[in-house]
């Protein structure tokens, strides 16, 4: 049986998060490729996620999701079963990563600086705008050896690297307030209702069965629906059974 994690964010912070964490994950794995055309790849996902986090305030977000999460271990840190050293390290990187905030620069600033990624990130906006005869000297670089265009890569990631390390805090956090509990939804369909805190549903779900989920609401009530992927012609694309899933309130 193959299970698979949906995830649908409640809250507009989250959803942003969930959208960058998505870009930063897809930036890496083309980094790591040795070919130069999936390189060409590696420019179109930074050039969206600057293009994405220079339209968000995520600094101030993260800072006040950072405050909050600090205040919860301090308050657990007096529960007498709790593993004081994994407590320390969490709170000792928590307190790191707020300082780093205050005092670096704006997430992207680095990289919109630079004089080779400013010269071609406007071609990146026209369809196939990044051919060798518009960009030639993004068709020079390609050329240049492997060890070289890592290195630089690199560097750009790591102008990255607090943004990828606060995201990954956060999300965290949030994750692991909600627990997976096995609901149904009767007729393919479930509905819920979200308590304050409560910033992302989590579904736990069977995708060798033909079917997946589906969610609409905000952070007072959500609605749950399962399609079919492949309906058949004439048949509805709503699941009509009943499906046992598992869900997490985050």
């Amino acid at each position: 049986m193959s299970e698979a994690v949906f995830e649908f964010p409640l809250k507009e912070k989250v959803r942003n998060y969930l959208r960058v964490e998505q870009l930063l994950g897809q930036l890496k794995s083309s980094a790591s490729s040795e070919s130069p055309q999936l390189q060409t790849v590696f420019f179109e996902q930074l050039f969206e996620l600057l293009d994405l986090i220079e339209r968000l305030d995520l600094r101030s977000d993260m800072s006040k999701d950072l405050d909050a999460h600090e205040k919860n271990l301090v308050y657990w840190s007096q529960h007498p079963k709790i593993d004081s050293a994994a407590l320390e390290q969490a709170l000792k990187t928590i307190v790191t990563l707020k300082q780093k905030l205050k005092t670096e620069r704006r997430f992207g600033s680095a990289l919109k600086e630079d004089k080779f990624l400013n010269a071609i990130r406007q071609r990146f906006a026209i369809p196939g705008g990044a051919c060798s005869f518009d960009l030639p000297n993004l068709y020079f670089w390609l050329q240049q050896p492997l060890a070289e265009r890592q290195a630089e890569i690199n560097g750009w990631l790591q102008t990255l690297s607090l943004l990828d390390d606060t995201l990954a805090v956060s999300l965290s956090f949030i994750r692991e307030r909600g627990q997976f509990q096995t609901v149904v939804a009767q007729g393919g369909f479930y509905q819920g209702v979200a308590e304050d805190k409560n910033e992302l549903i989590r579904i736990r779900c069977k995708v060798d069965e033909g079917y997946y989920p589906t969610l609409s609401g905000n952070k007072y009530r959500y609605a749950l629906r399962f399609l079919l992927f492949s309906p058949n012609e004439g048949q509805t694309a709503s699941v009509e059974t009943d499906i046992s899933f598992r869900l997490a309130a985050c």
